[in-house]
C-alpha cells in the first residue's frame, strides 16, 4: 500500500485534472468604433468578486470538515490553496497597476 494513500475510482473525479479547462474571466469586448460593453473597473470588480467567492467557498468547506459534516479534507486543502493563489495573483496585478500609474506620473510632459 502506498504510504501517501490511494485514489479510488469513486473519488477520482474529485481531483482536478491537469487537462481540464480553466474558468474564464469575461474580458471587455469591443469592435472598432463602438464603446466597450464592460469597463475596466467592472472587470476588476469581477476579479475581486471571484477571489472573494473562492475564499468564502474554501472557508465553508473547511468549516464543514472541522465540524465533522464532511470527510473531504483534501478538497478543503485544495480549495484553500486555490483561494490563496487567486488572492496572491490579484495582489500582484494590483502592484503592477500601481507601479504603472507611478511610472506614468513620473513622465515628463
Amino acid at each position: 500500500m502506498n504510504p501517501i494513500g490511494t485514489v479510488s475510482p469513486l473519488n477520482a473525479g474529485a481531483i482536478a485534472r491537469p487537462d481540464a479547462p480553466l474558468p474564464r474571466i469575461a474580458l471587455p469586448t469591443a469592435t472598432p468604433g463602438t464603446a466597450p460593453t464592460q469597463g475596466f473597473s467592472q472587470m476588476l470588480e469581477g476579479v475581486v468578486g471571484m477571489v472573494e467567492a473562492k475564499t468564502s467557498d474554501a472557508q465553508a468547506m473547511t468549516r464543514k470538515v472541522l465540524l465533522g459534516d464532511s470527510d473531504q479534507l483534501h478538497q478543503s486543502v485544495i480549495a484553500m490553496q486555490e483561494a490563496s493563489v487567486a488572492f496572491t495573483m490579484m495582489v500582484e496585478v494590483r502592484n503592477k497597476l500601481v507601479e504603472s500609474y507611478q511610472e506614468l506620473m513620473r513622465m515628463q510632459v
